[in-house]
């Protein structure tokens, strides 16, 4: 596998691959994070363990993987697109087989750029469903016989009776959420927040896919070309260079992701602020809740970043996708 170049077909199967796995293993710690990025006023989580605990107590263990199915579906096409635009980008700007820290920056975000037609419908369904417990968990529950019982005469028990099963609110469903934003806003409803997407993923993949290719060309000699250096890198030195490359990204773009998360999240619980766009968002969450609020839920996104992408580059240079090519052909 030395000098030949991956087909983009193997790409796009090693990067959905990538994707489907990983998801998979983080998608709770990546719910926390939503919860907790979107409490503002009433603080009903302390912490990614306190939010986990809850929520598993009040929703069952599943409930962890509220829209975990929205981003199965959608990640394969996400994650394919930024691993293939990315090496695509790097081979057209590579000469003799080197390729400039100005050209891995570049390739890194046009890969940012092109992954967002993406994400951002993605992230907007996916959000809606993981806060739909944070919002349920807000409002209060009354306890129907003696609530009622101190607010009613006697003679007018059967009423609050009837009023206390009162039916709990509907969770919502992506297919739902869509079609709802399609009929009231149209396309664009589905791409709220685009801005906001791409001024997170674009500094992410600048960041990321540089430092990813250095550390994984750590200790290993450097006359082969880049092509040659990626398939001499082993497994072990791939996935770990994509969990550190990732951890840092994640965490230097969590404040940009804050913002993307608060103007994505359509029902806001009581006392919550809505935003006009992402100035008004920087402004209000900074006099509100003070620079600290930007970091909101930097350690889940490092949680689910480092091993989601230490995963993908993982499966991407063990080659998955040659593999399967090779099985159909």
């Amino acid at each position: 596998m030395g000098e030949k170049k991956v087909s983009l077909p193997a790409k796009l199967i090693n990067g959905g691959v990538a994707g489907l796995v990983g998801v998979t293993c983080v998608f709770p710690i990546d719910l926390a994070k939503t919860r907790l990025q979107n409490q503002q006023g009433i603080q009903v989580y302390k912490g990614m363990f306190d939010c986990l605990a809850k929520t598993v107590r009040s929703e069952g263990y599943f409930g962890c993987y509220r829209g975990a199915a929205v981003n199965l579906t959608l990640v394969t096409p996400e994650k394919a697109i930024k691993l293939a635009a990315n090496d695509v980008f790097r081979q057209k700007l590579s000469k003799d087989g080197h390729l400039p820290l100005w050209g891995e920056v570049l390739a890194g975000c046009g890969a940012g750029t092109c992954q967002v037609v993406v994400t951002t419908p993605m992230e907007m369904l996916k959000i809606q469903l993981q806060d739909a417990g944070r919002l349920a968990a807000q409002r209060p529950v009354p306890a129907p016989a003696q609530t009622q019982a101190a607010h009613s005469p006697a003679p007018s028990l059967v009423a609050p009776a009837a009023q206390a099963r009162s039916i709990p609110p509907r969770r919502p469903s992506a297919t739902g959420i869509t079609v709802q934003l399609l009929k009231t806003r149209g396309l664009a409803g589905l791409y709220r927040g685009a801005g906001a997407t791409l001024m997170r993923d674009v500094p992410f993949s600048m960041i990321y896919f540089p430092l990813f290719a250095n550390l994984n060309s750590l200790g290993r000699e450097k006359g082969g070309g880049q092509a040659d250096m990626q398939a001499k890198a082993p497994f072990w030195q791939s996935f770990v260079a994509g969990c550190s490359a990732g951890s840092v990204a994640a965490v230097a773009v969590t404040p940009l992701d804050v913002i993307k998360t608060r103007l994505q999240t359509l029902q806001k619980g009581e006392g919550e602020d809505s935003y006009r766009g992402i100035l008004d968002c920087t402004k209000r969450i900074m006099r509100r809740e003070g620079p600290s609020a930007f970091l909101k839920g930097a350690t889940c996104r490092a949680l689910v970043i480092a091993p989601l992408f230490g995963i993908a580059q993982g499966v991407y240079f063990l080659g998955v996708g040659e593999a399967v090519l090779g099985l159909m052909g």
